[in-house]
C-alpha cells in the first residue's frame, strides 16, 4: 500500500500533503494535551510496531504481496490522533531511510495509513465495543475495526492510483503516471485486501491487543505506571522474526519498478521515467555487502532505534515546555 514516487502526479501529492498538514497539527496538539507522560513511551512503541509489522510481507491473490499496518491497534491503545502521529513517524522513516514509499508521496501514504486507517478503525471499534459488552466484545470490535480500516485505506489508495490516467496524459494520450484506471485499480487493490490482508490486519490487531491487555493492562487503563517489559519483549521478538517477511515473493500492486512497468506495458510513462528520483540509504531494507537476512534484521533494528530516538527527543521537548520556572 506504500505509493512510490512518480505514481501520483506532483499536484496530487501536493494536494494530499496539504490535507495532512492541519491533521498533523491537530494531532500534535491533542497528543500534548491528552497523552500522559507515563503513556508517552507507547507512542514510540506503536510507531515501532507499525514499522515492523509492515516488514512482514505476505503473499496475496494475484501474485502480489501486502502487509498489516497496525494503525487501528495504535488508535485503540492511544487514540486516533496519537495513532496518526505514530504511523506518520513510521512511514517517514520508511521513505527516507529504506525507500519504502515515495518522498513526494509521504502525504498520500500518511493520508491513507496514518489518517484514514486509525480514525476509521477507532470509531468502528468504539461503536461495536459499546454494544457488545465484555472482553469478547472488545476483541470482536478490534478485529472488525482493523479489517474495515485497512480495506477503506486500500480503497482510497486505489482511487488515487485510478484517477491518474484520467487526469494526466501526454500529448498522444498516454498516461504520465500510474497507467491503470479506476476500473483496474479498485479490484486489484480491494480483492486481495478483502480476502487476505484485511483478515491478517484484524488477527494481528486483536492478538496484540489481547497480549497487551493481559501482560500490561496499565497500557490501556490509566491506573498505574505502564509495564513496558512485556511490550519491549514483543518488539524484540518481531525484530528477530522479521526475515519471515522475505519469504513472500512478488511485488505489491502499484509498487513496481520502471523495468517491471516496461515489461507489463511495453513503455514507461513519461512522468515515471523523468520523475523525481531519491536513493535511500538502505533501499528495500538491505545493506550492501551483507546477506539479505542480516540486512533485513539490521534495517529493522535501525528503524526502531530511529523511531525511539525521535519520540524520546519529542518527549523531552514536551516535558521542558511544561516546566514552570
Amino acid at each position: 500500500m506504500h505509493i512510490p514516487d512518480n505514481y501520483l502526479s506532483p499536484s496530487t501529492c501536493a494536494a494530499l500533503g496539504a490535507v495532512m498538514l492541519p491533521i498533523w497539527r491537530r494531532a500534535a496538539v491533542k497528543v500534548k494535551q491528552e497523552l500522559s507522560r507515563k503513556k508517552m513511551p507507547l507512542l514510540g512503541i506503536c510507531a515501532a510496531f507499525s514499522f515492523l509489522i509492515m516488514m512482514f510481507n505476505v503473499p496475496l491473490p494475484g501474485g502480489t504481496t501486502g502487509h498489516a499496518v497496525g494503525a487501528t491497534l495504535a488508535a485503540i491503545l492511544l487514540g486516533p490522533y496519537a495513532a496518526a502521529i505514530s504511523v506518520t513517524i513510521a512511514l517517514v522513516i520508511q521513505a527516507l531511510f529504506f525507500g519504502d514509499g515515495g518522498i513526494l508521496a509521504i502525504g498520500a501514504n500518511c493520508f491513507n495509513m496514518a489518517f484514514i486507517m486509525p480514525f476509521v478503525g477507532y470509531y468502528i471499534y468504539k461503536f461495536i465495543s459499546s454494544r457488545l459488552k465484555g472482553e469478547k466484545g472488545e476483541y470482536v470490535a478490534s478485529f472488525i475495526g482493523a479489517y474495515i480500516s485497512l480495506n477503506v485505506a486500500a480503497f482510497f489508495t486505489a482511487l488515487e492510483f485510478g484517477i491518474q490516467p484520467l487526469l494526466f496524459k501526454d500529448a498522444v494520450g498516454l498516461p504520465l503516471y500510474c497507467p491503470y484506471g479506476i476500473e483496474a485499480a479498485i479490484p486489484a487493490m480491494l480483492i486481495p485486501h478483502l480476502l487476505v490482508a484485511g483478515v491478517i490486519e484484524g488477527v494481528v490487531t486483536t492478538a496484540v491487543y489481547g497480549y497487551v491487555k493481559k501482560t500490561s493492562p496499565s497500557a490501556i487503563y490509566e491506573d498505574t505506571s505502564v509495564k513496558m517489559n512485556p511490550i519491549y519483549g514483543l518488539i524484540t521478538a518481531m525484530i528477530l522474526f522479521v526475515p519471515i517477511g522475505l519469504l513472500a515473493t512478488g511485488t505489491a500492486w502499484g509498487e513496481w519498478g520502471t523495468d517491471e512497468i516496461k515489461d507489463m506495458l511495453g513503455f514507461i510513462p513519461k512522468g515515471m521515467k523523468d520523475g523525481f528520483n531519491f536513493e535511500a540509504i538502505m533501499p528495500d531494507y538491505s545493506i550492501s555487502g551483507l546477506p539479505e537476512i542480516a540486512g533485513y534484521i539490521l534495517s529493522a533494528v535501525a528503524g526502531v532505534a530511529l523511531i525511539l530516538i525521535i519520540i524520546k527527543f519529542a518527549t523531552k521537548k514536551k516535558h521542558k515546555n511544561h516546566v514552570t520556572y
